[in-house]
């Protein structure tokens, strides 16, 4: 089946340089050049992936990708010119699943989508487990199949990349892990990539599952090595 992409970016010549590399790709692709008609778009058009830049007109790329997260649980692309670490963290922190910074490799952008894309139907859409299939720890139930997360019986909300992480260190416990283990195993792109994400998405299931994500009680910091799922 096509993968269906939408591009939000105002610089024609940059959308147009995107969508070219997408299309050789074989993938069926869209773009706005303004950032309300692209989170309509994207909020009604059944896209498989979002390419997104910061500063558009109409709309920024912030509010766009905080919009969209808050009602899509597809991969978010943010393709921007901005440099600053704080962009990046606040990016990710909305619930982008990646940040490139322009100018850019095409090819690359293309490879970095087909690995999200990939690890997005893994974790949502290619499980076919029988419901049962399930982590039970403390208070904590992580449905593998159905991708749901429950904590004390009741449903918390977390999006495909979140629930990758937790599943992934719940699923090997007491196991230290760094920051660049995480990132390789999860995000897949290795050095080409900011680890600073893995310290955002922690952070966020922590305020999902933890009582006081303060004081964790399931995915705890080793300060000087990384982070391990305790159980």
């Amino acid at each position: 089946m096509v993968k269906q992409l939408l591009i939000i970016e105002d610089d024609p010549y940059i959308a147009e340089l995107q969508k070219d590399y997408f299309l050789l790709h074989d993938f069926g692709v869209d773009v706005c050049l303004d950032g309300r008609e692209g989170v309509e778009k994207a909020l009604g058009g059944g896209y498989d992936l979002i390419i997104l830049d910061l500063q558009l007109p109409g709309m920024d790329g912030f509010e766009i990708c905080r919009t969209i997260r808050g009602q899509l649980d597809v991969p978010i692309l943010i393709v921007s010119a901005k440099k600053e670490d704080i962009d990046k963290i606040r990016g990710f922190g909305l619930g982008a699943d990646d940040f490139v910074t322009k100018p850019f490799s095409p090819n690359e952008l293309v490879a970095r989508a087909k690995a999200h894309l990939a690890r997005y139907e893994r974790f949502t859409g290619g499980q076919k487990a029988a419901n049962t299939d399930r982590i039970d720890i403390r208070e904590l139930s992580i449905h593998k199949s159905s991708h749901r997360v429950f904590v004390h019986g009741k449903e918390v909300s977390l999006t495909a990349k979140e629930f990758e992480v937790l599943l992934f260190m719940a699923s090997n416990p007491n196991h230290v892990f760094n920051k660049e283990e995480l990132f390789e195993r999860i995000w897949g792109l290795e050095s080409s990539g900011d680890i600073a994400t893995v310290t955002v998405h922690v952070s966020r299931i922590r305020e999902k599952i933890e009582a006081d994500p303060s004081n964790p009680q399931f995915i705890e910091t080793v300060w000087g090595a990384g982070y391990r799922f305790t159980i």
